[in-house]
């Protein structure tokens, strides 16, 4: 006596992996920054200006103990970092506003590769924003003692401050409501370098704010930075930038989870 067998299901193929559609969202990400001039100007070319107006203009005012590019150098990598965020956090609001999230979901589009397709777009512009600082600080006269283990070290803080950046600001594009409110969301993020020892000794600050500069969290990783291309790394000021970098990358990474969730 012969038995029917129940025909043998093939599970629908995957269309694309996550990391293929990371890479579709970062080759997107890329095309919208190539078409908003004021993006590239703010990512790029803003911290450019602002170092040679600081070296050039104002750089002989302040009193450092050394070139003042060698100390500048550090504050205008922070800079160039904090300068490029506002475009990240408005293109994550703009689409989370025009419903352009939902229509990926249609798609089978990974979640996770929506989000780390803005964070790792962020972190390319970043390196590009850093690779003309230290460029131009060089054309200037930077001329740091650092060894390759050191340089090593300062390129591992910059990309630590670069992707936990990132990640909050894109947690902070995903919870604004609006594009323009996302934009002045990250504000105390660009303004933070300025209220910190990139720009002059904290020590050389008024009452108030040099307990603030000393204490905020872009100082320390600032001071890193410094103790590296100068040769002389200071575990301490090392330690406690990496710190932060990792609370903010956790907070930024499960705030846009859990916005994401919530919005889509």
């Amino acid at each position: 006596m012969s038995t029917l067998t129940a025909p043998a299901t093939v599970a629908p193929a995957t269309l694309s992996s996550a990391l293929q559609d990371s890479i579709v969202m970062l080759r997107r990400n890329f095309k919208h920054i190539a078409r908003n001039p004021v993006t590239i100007f703010n990512a790029a070319l803003m911290p450019v200006v602002m170092m040679l107006i600081f070296v050039y203009v104002f750089g002989s005012a302040f009193k450092v103990g050394q070139h003042y590019v060698d100390y500048a150098t550090p504050g205008m990598i922070l800079l160039a970092i904090s300068y490029g965020l506002s475009g990240t956090a408005v293109s994550v609001s703009s689409d989370m506003a025009k419903g352009v999230i939902n229509r990926f979901k249609v798609m089978s589009v990974s979640r996770g590769a929506v989000l780390t397709g803005h964070v790792v777009a962020t972190i390319v512009t970043n390196v590009v924003a850093i690779a003309a600082i230290i460029g131009l600080a060089f054309a200037l006269g930077f001329r740091p003692p650092a060894s390759a283990a050191d340089w090593l070290g300062a390129i591992g803080v910059m990309l630590a401050t670069s992707f936990a950046a990132s990640w909050l600001t894109v947690a902070l594009g995903m919870a604004a409501k609006t594009p323009e409110s996302a934009g002045m969301a990250v504000v105390p993020l660009i303004m933070l370098p300025f209220l910190s020892s990139a720009i002059v000794p904290a020590d050389q600050m008024g009452q108030g704010v040099r307990q603030f500069a000393q204490y905020q969290p872009f100082t320390p990783i600032i001071e890193s930075l410094r103790g590296f291309l100068e040769g002389h790394p200071s575990g301490g000021y090392t330690a406690a930038a990496l710190a932060w970098c990792a609370g903010f990358a956790i907070v930024g990474y499960f705030w846009s989870r859990a916005s994401f969730d919530k919005r889509t």
